[in-house]
């Protein structure tokens, strides 16, 4: 377990060097992650395919031609991702990293005020297993762009692609700043007692919470990615066979194991037959008769979870599917109908292949059923009234939210990624992993001139004083006032300059800002006071 520490602490001593300050460096680790995918592509989707079975370019399991197979499901919800996210950061770094200027008050118009955006430090990212590459390497760039060292321990659950990253890291990038750690939960607990600046965790909520209070001891911030029961309402009125094709896709590629996964339908009573035998056929289309055959259908993680999952069947009523295999670790996509809302696969996160259908009379049920349980970490809703979806976003809360699709949001870099409540807490993706890794620095440069309009701040105090602080710090130009203020402040300075004649470079100064200022303001508008 030193070794964890010195591991740490390496990190710690080559973010202290300043290498990652510049970001021509940070770029460069960028493209060594984009070149480490492009040329290991191979390796990845092996381990991948070990440890879910996700579909990679052969397999001797399967009497198909090896041209017939290829890399879909580990390149497009593994391997893609990362790489959109990368473009993403090597396109727009220099703009997320530049000062981010701020509106002024009169008293401080003259001068600078920005935002600096600098690395957080070292910066830890604990990983689950059910997209065991993208979901510790998606954080990692994102920390990266902002400037950290970054210490990766992925899920000893994936453990294929776990041992991978421990290789082909290393070679590609900086030994020093970018370690991974493996092993279990010795390993993981040995982790989480060393300092870091900033800790994101994907996982479960039970262990969300022992990376939270070991967080606490340092006064660590966290992100925690955590899931939940994300629920998928079906308007009645809606193209209900269009919404069965796009909730079965999200339901159970990766045999159900997506945290943003559709974990249940609410529908009315009278379209339930509807949305099964939408499902059913849906689930046909896409992996065929013999689901068990079909190179498209991922496997249960391990015989653990296997378990677990099967448990929620019990005493439920399948619809469709419920065949298993445990000695393959298979589950067929399931639907339960008539299901007690208070039942025990209503209760936690399923996490597996199976879609319970819950029916409601009305939208009106269906806000009070979703807002009567924890905060999902996504929410969908299918309805072709614009109203219902705006509703449903209104009175509802939830990390995110799809209309008329699913895990779609997930997605778009431009929309930050994370949870509420229960379901989680903070954000990453595109500019908001920059932000989470970063730290906003306030910043205001003033000059040394202009010390007469300073006085007002000064002892002794004076009700004088008070207004003309009033005027200077609480006033907010709208563009009707903006001339009187620079009449009005003109001869101010203008007094100020007869009494010192130091005054007038930085009363020139200041009639330039005020200008500026007007433009800005016809331009833009400005806030009333």
């Amino acid at each position: 377990m030193e070794k964890i520490k010195q591991t740490v602490e390496r990190a710690r001593s080559a973010f202290n060097s300043g290498k990652t300050r510049p970001l021509e460096f940070r770029i460069q680790q960028l493209k060594a992650i984009e070149r480490m995918m492009k040329e290991r592509e191979r390796d990845i989707t092996d381990a991948l395919h070990a440890d879910l079975r996700k579909l990679k370019y052969w397999s001797k399991q399967f009497s198909i031609p090896s041209y017939l197979l290829n890399s879909y499901n580990s390149y497009t919800y593994e391997i893609m991702v990362v790489q959109l996210e990368i473009e993403e950061a090597i396109c727009k770094l220099p703009q997320w990293a530049a000062p981010q200027h701020v509106e002024k008050n009169l008293m401080l118009l003259t001068d600078e005020a920005y935002i600096h955006h600098e690395p957080l430090g070292v910066v830890l990212t604990i990983a689950a297993w059910n997209y065991p590459f993208a979901l510790i390497m998606h954080p990692v760039v994102g920390a990266i762009a902002a400037g950290n060292a970054v210490v990766l321990k992925p899920s000893e659950v994936s453990e294929h692609t776990a041992k991978l990253l421990e290789e082909l890291i290393p070679q590609y990038l900086d030994k020093d700043l970018y370690p991974v750690i493996t092993g279990g939960v010795p390993e993981t607990t040995e982790v989480l007692k060393q300092k870091f600046d900033h800790i994101i965790y994907t996982g479960s909520s039970p262990v969300g919470k022992i990376v939270m209070e070991a967080a606490a001891k340092h006064l660590t911030p966290v992100t925690l990615e955590l899931g939940g029961k994300s629920p998928c309402y079906i308007d009645k009125d809606c193209d209900i066979e269009m919404a069965c094709r796009r909730v079965t896709w999200g339901k159970y590629m990766n045999c159900g194991q997506t945290c943003i996964a559709p974990d249940y339908v609410l529908c009315d009573p009278s379209v339930e037959g509807r949305v099964v035998e939408g499902v059913k056929k849906s689930l046909v289309e896409y992996y065929g008769e013999d689901i068990k055959k079909s190179v498209d259908y991922e496997r249960i993680v391990n015989k653990r979870h296997f378990k677990r999952i099967m448990g929620l069947l019990e005493g439920q009523k399948i619809a469709y599917g419920g065949e298993a295999d445990e000695a393959t670790s298979f589950i067929a996509p399931t639907i339960l109908t008539d299901v007690n809302p208070n039942s025990k696969v209503m209760q936690e996160e399923i996490f597996g292949p199976i879609l319970p259908i819950v029916t409601v009379k009305n939208l009106d049920e269906a806000i009070q059923f979703i807002n009567q349980r924890d905060k999902p970490l996504a929410l969908y809703v299918f309805a072709k009234d614009k109203k219902i979806i705006k509703r449903m976003i209104a009175e509802t809360s939830s990390g995110g939210v799809t209309a008329n699709d699913v895990l779609m949001h997930f997605t778009l870099p431009s929309l930050p990624f994370g949870g509420v409540g229960n379901s989680g807490m903070g954000a990453y993706h595109g500019r908001f992993s920059f932000q989470t890794f970063s730290h906003q620095r306030s910043c205001l440069i003033r000059s040394l001139n202009m010390e007469m309009v300073n006085k007002i701040r000064y002892p002794p105090s004076s009700q004088k004083k008070l207004d003309w602080a009033k005027f200077f710090i609480l006033k907010r130009c709208s563009k009707s006032k903006v001339g009187l203020v620079v009449f009005a402040v003109l001869g101010v300075l203008l007094a100020v300059a007869i009494k010192n004649r130091h005054s007038v470079l930085g009363l020139r100064c200041l009639l330039a800002a005020l200008a500026r200022q007007r433009l800005w303001g016809l331009e833009r508008g400005c806030r009333h006071s």
